[in-house]
């Protein structure tokens, strides 16, 4: 979305908020912004013990901390993704009259963000039904995503190293190294390189041992496996290369399959009130994914599932499910939202963010 923003807007200057247990510590420096983090934690411990009593006054602590923040800051807009976060920062904007917009990517929102809904002055989600679910006015953008316009697929493939000969399979957990599809592939693996390339996402904690699994393959074989710990600008290329995603449910993962047209079968993270089984239950239902229970997922549930990959007529089917399911255009839908807002200008209608989030970016 910021490359969206930054297209409109010639000084564009972001501020960014984060808490003191996120991936944004990592990734918001790495990529050249500077990055204030709240007290706050996310409230996500189980056990009884000193965070517990801890982590509700680290969030009460950072209301002042956030309202500090923008009163320093002076943004004329926020745009927050839900999560604790978003609590300090938009109790702060509503007391300071700041316009914000909350974006939900999940089909059933968030505690934090049924908690905020009423401080925001704009709401925007991916799924329709989320809207229905959430006090003030609410529009379906989608999940703003990388550009994929304009990749071609051959170009991809040899980018990749990928045979032009044979279909792909990508393999792929979302943001954390899974166990679960790692083991499934790893016992998978021979037969699935019998009938295609196999690009797999491990993680950086799995990746020496796919590299290892890959040097004791048959040398004609191992060209058709290609690991990975994970993939960034290259992750375009790898989803325009496959003809069939296995991978988790995340809002993120959804919208790139989606916005190509890819093919899904979708194993779920079971836990977090099963919000990635309500994602993917829409995709089912419009017949562009197939789910697989996480219980359900090893070896054979893998290769059953790929076996779609033999069945032309019933792959294109699916691709053109998803493919009209896709909303790739969302992150300029979404940057137009909070452009008004900072502008003061009046919120486009929804007819209007429908057809951009529709068209490729």
């Amino acid at each position: 979305m910021l490359r969206s923003l930054a297209d409109q807007v010639d000084d564009l200057d972001i501020q960014w908020l984060g808490g003191h247990r996120g991936i944004e510590s990592s990734i918001v420096p790495g990529a050249g912004y500077e990055l204030d983090r709240l007290w706050l934690r996310s409230l996500r411990t189980v056990d009884l013990s000193y965070h517990t009593v801890a982590d509700p006054l680290r969030l009460v602590a950072s209301v002042p901390q956030a309202a500090a923040l923008l009163a320093r800051f002076r943004p004329r807009a926020i745009f927050t993704t839900g999560g604790y976060v978003a609590v300090p920062v938009l109790t702060a904007a509503a007391a300071g009259r700041i316009p914000s917009l909350l974006w939900e990517g999940n089909r059933l929102a968030g505690r934090s963000v049924r908690a905020t809904a009423r401080m925001a002055t704009a709401i925007a989600v991916t799924f329709e039904e989320t809207c229905r679910s959430l006090p003030g006015r609410c529009f379906v953008t989608g999940t703003p995503i990388r550009p994929m316009s304009g990749i071609d697929r051959a170009e991809a493939r040899a980018r990749l190293a990928l045979s032009a000969e044979l279909p792909t399979l990508l393999v792929f957990g979302g943001s954390q190294a899974v166990r679960r599809l790692n083991d499934a592939v790893a016992d998978a693996l021979p037969k699935l390189l019998e009938r295609a390339n196999v690009v797999h996402l491990t993680g950086e904690s799995s990746y020496a041992e796919a590299l290892r699994r890959r040097e004791a393959l048959p040398l004609e074989r191992r060209a058709r496996y290609r690991p990975f710990p994970f993939l960034r600008d290259e992750m375009a290329d790898a989803l325009v290369a496959a003809d069939l995603l296995i991978g988790r449910a995340g809002s993120s993962t959804l919208a790139e399959a989606t916005a190509v047209g890819l093919p899904m079968v979708v194993v779920p993270y079971p836990h977090a009130a099963a919000h990635q089984v309500a994602n993917a239950l829409g995709l089912v239902a419009a017949g562009a994914a197939q789910l697989i229970a996480d219980e359900d997922f090893d070896g054979p549930a893998l290769l059953r599932a790929s076996a779609i990959l033999d069945d032309g007529p019933a792959l294109a089917a699916m691709s053109a499910a998803s493919r009209a399911l896709g909303r790739p255009g969302a992150a300029r839908a979404t940057a137009e939202l909070l452009l008004a807002l900072a502008e003061h200008r009046p919120l486009a209608s929804p007819e209007r963010v429908e057809r951009l989030a529709r068209e490729a970016a």
